[in-house]
């Protein structure tokens, strides 16, 4: 028996069938017996429906003998913090990311802030979760129930964000943040007062702020185009020096130019690994498949090692670890930091890039131009197909007997050169979402990868095409 809100990575589902109040508490009381923890730290994003699915959580946690710790309302890493930082053995945020208004998840992690996943006692907890064992064990009158408190944990948090640059070494800036009315704004006030407090002169003007579960600017989710335009509008009407808007937990941030001119994740990953090997030249660095040209040129400029991983937070993650990595980045805007236990943060990263800029003495469009015009991209391009899998081999036939170098770490990933003309191309099906997803690139030729682009989509509309959606415009 399968439960529909146990996914690949972390647990998600529509409210009332597939996630609700009875399957919060039994997933309380299922992680107790998987992970054996005494003491989790818990916490919930701004949905409406958290803070009861949260308190559900909590009682199956505690009848499992096990002490809970509540931060309140917090953001995905915030959790990922207080697990490690308080010594806890493990951690659960109660959020459903960017995903639409009638959702709501958990994603889950153990000691360290090591990530729960199939492979590592996710799919041990959905069983449970199903099974449900303690029904025929009542609760005797031996047992003890674990404690709850809760806790304001903001300040350390922070601390330990601006401890990632040196105050002294930024310029008056002024930035536009957009919290998409998800969980962000609290750290964002944060980071302000801290701020003023070191006499850092940067000017926060601050739209859709405040939590609101209605999320009456849409899903927070930066990555639909359709959700761009109040931080570009914002950005050019305070004529700021960059804008940053984050999805409903900000574990993923996303950065505007002066122009008000969305930067793809892509080229953020390029600029973060410069800034790490300034500091810690030779440092292996950690990226994704799906877009690779322009971060392995820097990293190799910079000195350091290009390691290449699959997709998705647990995979990097746990290479992170392995390779002991300063520094993971993936094309779609989760930046990875050795320093924060292996684990994404969407606060970090902003940070990072206001400094570089101040020290350089640039602005981000003048950081990133060039970057782009050497390896134009298409921006992960989302498409559903009833016959998804045929539509992979399809194009795999199609281009394998011109392709210099094939790799299938995650999907198929294939690279053509032919004469001055270099491009390459990946695709793979979602872990998390029935789509297929398109990334092409090209060296320094944007009509080549826009023209491949067309040819590899005429293709996949061959399959019973239903609907397809662009991170970025071509």
């Amino acid at each position: 028996m399968t439960l529909a809100c146990f996914k690949t990575y972390d647990i998600r589902g529509r409210l009332g069938d597939e996630i609700n109040e009875d399957i919060a508490y039994r997933i309380g009381r299922a992680y107790t017996m998987v992970i054996d923890a005494k003491n989790v730290v818990i916490g919930g994003d701004a949905r409406a429906t958290s803070e009861a699915l949260k308190h559900a959580l909590s009682n199956g946690l505690r009848d499992g003998g096990v002490n809970v710790v509540d931060l309140g309302m917090v953001g995905t890493e915030e959790i990922y913090f207080a697990t490690s930082d308080l010594n806890m053995d493990g951690g659960i945020v109660v959020t459903a990311s960017h995903n639409p208004i009638d959702y709501n998840g958990m994603k889950l992690v153990s000691a360290n802030s090591k990530p729960i996943s199939r492979s590592s006692g996710l799919d041990e907890i959905e069983q449970l979760t199903q099974a449900q064992p303690w029904l025929n064990k009542p609760l005797s009158t031996k047992h003890i129930q674990g404690t709850y408190k809760s806790l304001n944990h903001l300040t350390p948090y922070v601390n330990h964000l601006v401890g990632y640059i040196t105050p002294l070494n930024i310029k008056p800036l002024k930035l536009v943040v957009n919290a998409g009315n998800g969980a962000a704004g609290h750290v964002i006030d944060e980071i302000e007062r801290q701020f003023k407090s070191l006499n850092v002169a940067i000017e926060f003007i601050k739209i859709h702020h405040q939590p609101d579960a209605s999320f009456p600017h849409g899903i927070p989710n930066p990555l639909l185009v359709e959700n761009r335009q109040s931080t570009m509008d914002a950005v050019l009407a305070h004529n700021a020096d960059m804008g940053i808007a984050w999805d409903g937990d900000f574990d993923r941030c996303f950065m505007f130019d002066e122009q008000g001119k969305f930067v793809d994740g892509y080229y953020i990953v390029g600029l973060l690994a410069q800034a790490f090997l300034k500091t810690e030249p030779g440092a292996k660095i950690i990226h994704d498949p799906r877009l690779t040209y322009n971060s392995i040129d820097l990293i190799e400029q910079g000195g350091g090692h290009a390691i290449e991983s699959k997709t998705g937070h647990v995979f990097i993650k746990e290479r992170m670890r392995q390779e002991d990595a300063v520094y993971g980045g993936e094309m779609s805007a989760h930046h990875y930091f050795r320093d924060f236990f292996y684990c994404d943060s969407g606060m970090i990263p902003w940070l990072l890039v206001i400094q570089l800029l101040s020290v350089e003495n640039i602005s981000l469009s003048q950081a990133v131009s060039a970057r782009i015009a050497a390896y134009p991209s298409s921006g992960e391009i989302s498409l559903t197909l009833t016959h998804a899998q045929q539509a992979l081999d399809s194009v795999f036939s199609h281009y394998q007997p011109l392709a210099s170098h094939i790799d299938n770490i995650d999907g198929i990933s294939m690279s053509f050169i032919n004469g001055q003309d270099q491009w390459r191309f990946n695709l793979r099906a979602s872990n998390t979402e029935p789509v297929v997803r398109l990334n092409v690139e090209s060296k320094g030729n944007k009509f080549l990868m826009t023209q491949k682009t067309d040819e590899l989509l005429a293709l996949l509309y061959k399959f019973d095409y239903q609907s397809a959606s662009a991170d970025t415009l071509l």
